[in-house]
């Protein structure tokens, strides 16, 4: 409930005023004591007091980023949403400059252009100093002057991000804004008068200079050297503003140009990744079918060999029986009677082991048979 906007404020830019500030800060500083406790149900009349006490400006410091009791001052206005003509009189408030400060700021995130304009230039002339505290704890040297010509030309102030306005220039363009005077611009015109004078005084009066004075009025040259003066006087802080205008847009063209190139890089990326994926993916089928088509092959190639060996063998084994057929043919019956016992007593030779090539193992062979032992075997 205490950090809800107040139901009768107006939207700003369309969003609620407190989301001006990002949302990180703007948890930081619900949990911040000092806005627990100093800015617990101030009003815009209750405000004052406490912008009276502020010491200094800034946004967050040290290691957990801690706010700054004027950026939770500036949260409770966006909260509570005060009236332009307190703004407008915290402005102009000359007593007290981190008051003035609070203001300008202020305005700055709620006004519109023509507002902050009109309002924050005056204050150009405002060189009383300001403490301003660092990031890292640690206080330095500003002045309000060079507060307001940051809330003017920079993006961010006080770890906020400050809302687009439109260029001065652009402003003034359309008439709703007149050219920016300075103040010096009465004290120059004060001097060149006064140098004029002391030169009329210092020249003889002469024949020369008497025709040529009657000839031409010395008011009537004074007041042609004011406007001329006058002139280049204010197209030197137009050109001063003008120069300011296009350092901006340089940095915004900069800005975005950078961003562009960030974003077409990271598809330029993501297209050749997707590129070399399918590419890779595809070698890979290729290669798969060439291995698979070659094992094939291969498989195809040892079954013919495998086939060709079986044939060759079954013809072998074929023309062996065909051969031991007709050779058994050709013999008779009776030889082939006495053909068998021959054989069952070379076998029975053969295992008796006598008839060994070595003579000591036929010899022991021998021996062993007429003891009824079985035949050495090597």
């Amino acid at each position: 409930m205490a950090n809800r906007t107040d139901p009768t404020a107006k939207s700003i830019r369309g969003t609620n005023p407190q989301n001006l500030v990002e949302k990180i800060l703007r948890s930081k500083i619900y949990q911040n004591t000092y806005w627990k406790e100093q800015c617990f149900g101030l009003t815009a009349e209750t405000l004052v007091d406490k912008a009276m006490e502020l010491d200094h400006v800034g946004g967050t410091h040290g290691g957990n980023r801690k706010p700054t009791p004027f950026i939770c001052l500036v949260m409770k206005m966006l909260q509570i949403q005060p009236d332009k003509e307190i703004v407008v009189e915290f402005i102009k408030n000359e007593d007290y400059k981190y008051v003035r400060v609070l203001g300008a700021f202020y305005l700055r995130l709620t006004g519109t252009d023509i507002d902050v304009y009109r309002y924050l230039e005056p204050l150009y002339n405002d060189y009383r100093k300001l403490r301003r505290k660092l990031a890292d704890g640690h206080f330095s040297l500003t002045h309000v002057d060079e507060v307001i010509d940051e809330l003017l030309t920079k993006d961010y102030s006080c770890d906020i991000a400050l809302p687009r306005i439109k260029k001065r220039l652009t402003i003034e363009a359309i008439g709703a804004l007149e050219p920016r005077k300075s103040a010096l611009e009465d004290d120059f015109e004060e001097e060149e008068e006064k140098d004029e004078d002391d030169q009329l005084m210092d020249i003889d009066v002469g024949g020369h200079e008497k025709d040529y004075y009657r000839g031409q009025s010395p008011s009537r040259e004074r007041g042609r050297d004011r406007d001329r003066k006058r002139d280049s006087h204010n197209r030197h802080h137009r050109d001063r503003d003008h120069d300011r205008e296009y350092e901006r847009d340089w940095r915004d063209r900069d800005r975005d140009r950078d961003r562009d190139r960030d974003r077409d890089r990271d598809r330029d990326r993501d297209r050749y990744r997707g590129r070399d994926e399918r590419d890779y993916g595809r070698d890979r089928d290729r290669r798969g079918g060439r291995r698979r088509s070659r094992s094939r092959s291969l498989d195809r190639d040892q079954d013919r060999d495998r086939d060709r060996d079986r044939d060759r063998d079954r013809d072998r084994d074929r023309e062996e029986r065909r051969q031991r057929h007709a050779r058994d043919s050709s013999i008779s019956p009776s030889r082939r009677e006495d053909e068998k016992p021959k054989k069952k007593k070379e076998k029975e030779k053969k295992d008796d082991g006598t008839d060994h090539p070595d003579p000591e193992i036929a010899e022991a062979n021998r021996i062993r048979a007429s003891l009824g032992l079985k035949p050495l075997k090597l």
